[in-house]
C-alpha cells in the first residue's frame, strides 16, 4: 500500500514522524482523510483528534488547531497544542477549555462566532477521551 509521510509538531515538540497509509483529520471545513497522491491542500483545524493509521498501528493525537499542509507524498501538521490520546486526561482537556474560553472573551461579531465554536469544539474533546 502507497503511504504519505507524516509530521506532526507543536509548539512543544515534534510528536510524529512517520510513513502513514492514511491521516484522518478535523479540518475546520469538516473532516477529511488524506493518504499519498492527496491533491495539495493547506487548511486550518478545529480541535479534534487526528488519527494516523501506519500499518497495523493506529495513533491518535488531541489538537486544538493549528494548520495543515497535504501534498501527495507529505501531510505536515502544526498544531498549536497536540498531546498523545493516551496521554489525556479530563485535567488536560478542561484546561484547554479554560484557555479557548479565555481568548473568546472581548471578541465581537464574526470573531465572537468563531471563537464560540472553537470553545464548544474543545468541550467536545472531553466525549472523545
Amino acid at each position: 500500500m502507497a503511504t504519505i509521510q507524516f509530521d506532526l509538531v507543536s509548539p512543544e515538540r515534534k510528536l510524529a514522524s512517520v510513513a502513514a497509509s492514511e491521516i484522518h483529520i478535523p479540518g475546520s471545513e469538516g473532516d477529511f482523510t488524506a493518504m499519498a497522491e492527496h491533491a495539495s491542500l493547506l487548511t486550518t483545524l478545529r480541535p479534534g483528534i487526528v488519527k494516523v493509521v501506519a500499518g497495523s498501528d493506529v495513533t491518535e493525537y488531541v489538537v486544538t488547531g493549528g494548520f495543515v499542509e497535504v501534498s501527495g507524498t507529505a501531510a505536515s501538521v502544526l498544531a498549536e497544542h497536540a498531546v498523545p490520546k493516551a496521554e489525556v486526561t479530563t485535567d488536560i482537556v478542561n484546561a484547554l477549555v479554560a484557555d479557548a474560553e479565555e481568548a473568546a472573551k472581548g471578541t465581537a461579531g464574526a470573531e465572537k462566532d468563531v471563537a464560540d465554536k472553537r470553545v464548544a469544539d474543545t468541550k467536545a474533546l472531553l466525549e472523545l477521551i
